[in-house]
């Protein structure tokens, strides 16, 4: 558990870190090889190119194919990271789709999600891919808050065989967790825990950022206790944190930058169907903008969240 805020002033990317663990893994795993669609600047699989050129598959801007290569290279013994936009993931689903049913052993990396990479706009904003990657079977997916959770779940992943989900945000993010923090499929980190909590913020990812901020806010301001989880293992939950959250504290907010059909919310209320859980995620058209000015108006930022609460 955590005591502490992240400081805000030590940023580090997400995507660059990706590049890095891949990187670091490949020296260890001779039977690493990586696929990309004409993003590697932008995802940084491209740190991989450098070292091991020989490893290294550029697919250029054919999604389909690229999924299609990597599950004749994983039936050949090899461990395919497919990296790009995780909007332009939907172009392949039907390949993806096809893979659960061929025994593939596949690694994807979605990145840029949600409305928080800002200026691209809609287009390349990925919103549906939760969703997408909970429909296949035996898959798993894993949502990094920070750089030193991204390199753990890239083990996590290394090591699972099937087809797993690396959700990957396109900012730059504050430090939560030290190099020594383990990670686990069906996993989760309780952030912030009293025993007064009357509230639990439910989140991954960027926006479990805008949850640490309200619960400072919540504490300082209105003397309100908020229990802060974030569930980084979206498939499979983790369940027992969250039975015993419903059971200890008055409210359940989940805050997501996804859409609801499919997402983190939709997930629980699964599993939980008779509980009134509250969910916050991006309900709108999104449009371009700053990434502050986006989670904003998608109403997930800290301001929607204090809002939801009900003090």
């Amino acid at each position: 558990m955590q005591n502490k805020l992240p400081e805000p002033t030590k940023l580090v990317s997400l995507r660059k870190e990706f590049g890095n663990s891949l990187v670091r893994l490949a020296k260890l795993d001779p039977k690493i090889v990586a696929l990309d669609a004409e993003v590697s600047n932008s995802t940084f699989s491209y740190l991989l190119k450098q070292e091991h050129p020989e490893r290294f598959f550029e697919m250029f801007i054919a999604e389909q194919n690229m999924v299609s290569v990597a599950l004749g290279m994983s039936l050949r013994g090899y461990k395919p990271f497919i990296s790009t936009f995780g909007a332009f993931l939907t172009r392949a689903f039907d390949q993806i789709r096809m893979c659960q049913y061929s025994k593939a052993n596949l690694k994807i990396i979605g990145t840029h999600c949600g409305v928080s990479i800002g200026e691209d706009g809609p287009s390349q904003m990925a919103l549906e891919d939760i969703s997408m990657f909970r429909s296949i079977q035996k898959s798993i997916i894993l949502y990094p808050s920070d750089a030193n959770s991204l390199s753990k779940q890239m083990n996590i992943i290394n090591n699972y065989i099937s087809i797993s989900y690396l959700r990957v945000t396109r900012a730059d993010l504050p430090i939560i967790y030290d190099e020594s923090e383990e990670f686990k499929i069906g996993g989760s980190k309780t952030l912030f825990e009293t025993e007064n909590d009357k509230i639990t913020l439910l989140s991954a990812g960027i926006t479990l950022h805008e949850c640490l901020k309200a619960k400072e806010i919540l504490k300082n301001n209105y003397n309100v206790q908020t229990r802060v989880i974030d569930l980084y293992s979206i498939k499979p939950l983790d369940i027992e944190v969250i039975k015993k959250a419903l059971a200890e504290t008055e409210q359940i907010i989940v805050v997501e930058d996804h859409y609801q059909s499919g997402g983190i919310y939709e997930t629980i209320q699964a599993t939980f169907p008779s509980h009134k859980i509250k969910s916050l995620c991006v309900k709108i058209a999104p449009r371009s903008g700053k990434p502050e000015e986006l989670l904003e108006y998608a109403e997930i930022d800290y301001k929607a969240i204090l809002k939801a609460v009900a003090l």
